[in-house]
């Protein structure tokens, strides 16, 4: 491993059309119409991210992975699952 992430992920907070992730002391809006995945997501769901580097973030229960990069500029990442999320 390079390292150890000493800032972890933290969702602040959460509405009907994004949800807002703490990086350290960055704040960045994911909004469900960039990121479709996670609309129908519970806030367990949301809340339990995981950063294992700086770079990359995972949400386990709903088995995504990003970059962080994707979430700060989403038009330099113009693929997107067409993926069909079970109903909860």
């Amino acid at each position: 491993m390079h390292g150890t992430v000493t800032s972890g992920a933290e969702v602040t907070n959460v509405s009907a059309h994004c949800f807002w992730i703490l990086l350290g002391d960055e704040e960045l809006a994911v909004p469900f119409s960039v990121f479709p995945w996670f609309k129908k997501a519970t806030i367990e769901q949301l809340s339990d991210v995981q950063r294992p580097t700086e770079d990359n973030l995972y949400w386990p229960q709903l088995d995504i992975d990003l970059a962080v990069q994707s979430i700060r500029d989403p038009e330099a990442f113009p693929l997107v699952s067409r993926a069909v999320q079970p109903h909860v």
